[in-house]
């Protein structure tokens, strides 16, 4: 039921956006993580015979951004039948875009490529999503087809400090850990704190940076959801 509503929830998003101010230029979180990548492991790190995973692309804003300006492999993968038209509609206009493939598909599922096969995979704000067992599966599924160095861009919603998140998973319950019901989406949310992320990810992972949002509240109170943006290193 959940994927359900959230595919009939994004396929009129990308329709119609009404909620979410949907953008088709790539985000400045993606291109801060380009220039960090850049820095940490050399200029030729994003390069055209390297591949990309993003995992609930939406329209594929990122990963066309990524294979505009470094000719970049890509896999794009989301729910929503209207999210991947757009992006396979987009791909076909640009230069490099045959090296790029959309495809409807739930991340809740195991992922469709080989051990190994990736060298960067994408989850900006797409796992929050999966309940429980659903992200054990995922994140198990991220380490497997991220080649040994590989690096995964994380980012999602951030519990620490977060009063309107703690009130939603307080008022609002899920029945699971640090999640709830989206009162307007009628969606389950997972929010992340310190110890899930470590537990989460020590096992596969090794933390290289960890930057949460600090302007979720003004004057005090709630101004928007928090949310933390972690770089990780497959071990």
């Amino acid at each position: 039921m959940n994927e359900k509503r959230l595919k009939e929830f994004w396929n009129k998003e990308y329709r119609d956006p009404g909620i979410f101010q949907l953008s088709d230029e790539a985000s400045s979180d993606l291109q801060k993580f380009t220039r960090w990548l850049q820095k940490e492991y050399g200029k030729d790190v994003l390069r055209p015979d390297i591949t990309v995973l993003d995992a609930g692309c939406g329209n594929g804003r990122n990963l066309l951004w990524l294979n505009e300006e470094f000719r970049v492999n890509g896999f794009g993968y989301d729910i929503s039948e209207v999210a991947i038209k757009q992006a396979t509609d987009n791909a076909a206009a640009q230069k490099w875009g045959s090296k790029l493939t959309f495809k409807v598909h739930s991340i809740a599922l195991p992922i469709p490529l080989p051990d190994e096969s990736v060298d960067i995979v994408l989850d900006m704000m797409a796992s929050h999503f999966l309940k429980e067992k659903e992200r054990a599966i995922y994140f198990s599924e991220v380490a497997r087809v991220l080649k040994p160095q590989g690096v995964l861009f994380f980012k999602s919603f951030y519990v620490e400090g977060d009063r309107h998140a703690k009130d939603l998973v307080k008022n609002e319950s899920a029945g699971e850990h640090n999640a709830y019901i989206h009162p307007k989406l009628g969606v389950y949310e997972y929010v992340w704190d310190d110890a899930s992320i470590e537990e989460t990810f020590g096992k596969d992972f090794i933390l290289q940076r960890k930057e949460p949002s600090y302007k979720h509240n003004i004057r005090g109170k709630p101004n928007k959801r928090r949310s933390v943006v972690c770089y990780f290193e497959k071990k």
